[in-house]
């Protein structure tokens, strides 16, 4: 058994994507959501190997949380300063990971003819899945990232952290840091469903540029239809979604799972 812990987590699409893949490969098991408060976490992360569960997605609010509780915390995890896949081994430590950095990767990898080190990648946000999608870009070589937040002081602390590859501007200058950008990444939840739309000037913007979305409802953005418009690339978000389950799935129940056309229209069905 493995399953998502968050609070809340009914939001959570990782149950009917597991148990799909779980169906499809012909496996003895199951993914169930597991709502549990911050208050209770830390217990459950010590039962739920006595009740049969191999590992966890973790979900908001706790992927800050679970790094304290792990005695095993992998370098992107502690990078990124959050985990998302947790795994009970045998030997009763549990092991903490972050595969959301390779999920956006793989997203971009299968979405787009994507070179991340043919120039500057522009990212929008400066919260938690912008720290996975900066600490990804540089280990696969983007040369810049050019980052913006509408509240400065978040951009300069991750700039801290992460080094001189990235710059920092004004969230009103966002449009001018485009000009040569050949990725552009939306961290941001601007331009979901009930959010504002992100009215970002992509004036500058290159029909070069590989432009992605991590929002995935509605699956084409505003912002996607606008940068496709200048005749970019783009990649909705939720492949994001798909490429970050699978190494998780892989090490809890032994079977690498495909992201292919399948698995998306599953995951869209209602």
């Amino acid at each position: 058994m493995a399953g998502v812990i968050g609070a809340p987590v009914g939001h959570s699409k990782s149950p009917k994507l597991h148990g799909y893949w779980l169906k499809r490969y012909g496996i003895d098991g199951y993914y169930v959501p597991l709502e549990i408060a911050q208050a209770d976490l830390a217990e459950a992360l010590r039962m739920l190997p006595k009740l049969g569960f191999v590992g966890a997605n973790v979900t908001i609010p706790h992927k800050e949380s679970v790094l304290g509780l792990a005695d095993i915390v992998t370098d992107r995890a502690a990078l990124i300063g959050a985990a998302n896949t947790l795994i009970f081994r045998p030997d009763g430590k549990l092991h903490a990971d972050n595969t959301d950095g390779y999920g956006f990767v793989e997203n971009l990898r299968s979405g787009a003819e994507w070179d991340p080190k043919a120039g500057p990648a522009v990212v929008l946000g400066a919260g938690g899945a912008a720290r996975a999608v900066i600490a990804s870009l540089l280990e696969v070589g983007v040369p810049e990232i050019r980052l913006a937040n509408r509240t400065r002081a978040r951009s300069d602390v991750l700039r801290a952290e992460f080094g001189t590859r990235i710059s920092v501007s004004e969230w009103i200058n966002a449009g001018d840091m485009m000009e040569g950008a050949r990725t552009v990444v939306n961290t941001t939840s601007l331009g979901m469903v009930g959010q504002p739309e992100l009215n970002v000037s992509l004036a500058r913007l290159s029909a070069k540029a590989v432009v992605t979305d991590i929002v995935y409802t509605p699956l084409r953005t505003a912002f996607l239809e606008r940068a496709a418009e200048v005749g970019c690339q783009t990649v909705d978000g939720l492949g994001m979604l798909l490429h970050q389950a699978v190494p998780g799935f892989e090490r809890w129940f032994g079977t690498r799972p495909a992201v292919d056309d399948a698995t998306r229209n599953h995951i869209l069905s209602v």
